[in-house]
């Protein structure tokens, strides 16, 4: 199984601890997802997030249905936490999160570790490409959100 990485940096002038809580409240998700993913939470809402905390989504990856659960696997507020997919389309998926204040803002950093089925048809052309689409459209809707 081949492993990439995708990591991204986002400087927000909203104060560390009003980013943190935007990330730790589940129903964000939904705000920050692309429209074209048909992104939906299952699991019922409010939904505290801590380590161990369990989260059922359904999206449509280019028109195809999945069902995707992940774990937070560290929960260390107000600097990272971690999700992991432990259902779902790809097949390693490790999402760290952190947070650090910098210049009366947050430098908010992505480091995504995942592995895909295919990868050789799949990552160069399809994957890797909606996986920079998706964080582009995060970062939009974040800088006008946070601010």
């Amino acid at each position: 199984m081949k492993v990439h990485e995708y990591r991204c940096e986002l400087w927000l002038s909203a104060a560390k601890d009003r980013v943190f809580s935007f990330f730790a409240d589940a129903a964000n998700l939904d705000a920050i997802t692309p429209p074209w993913l048909n992104f939906e939470i299952l699991t019922p809402m409010p939904l505290a997030l801590h380590k161990g905390a369990l989260i059922d989504y359904r999206l449509r990856v280019r028109g195809v249905p999945f069902r995707w659960k992940t774990r937070i696997n560290k929960w260390s507020p107000p600097d990272v936490f971690v999700d992991e997919q432990i259902q779902g389309p790809y097949r390693l998926w490790i999402h760290e999160h952190t947070f650090q204040a910098r210049d009366t803002g947050t430098l908010v950093r992505d480091h995504v570790r995942y592995a895909t089925p295919l990868d050789t048809l799949l990552h160069r052309w399809v994957v890797r490409p909606d996986i920079e689409r998706i964080f582009n459209y995060r970062a939009a809707v974040l800088t006008k959100l946070l601010v």
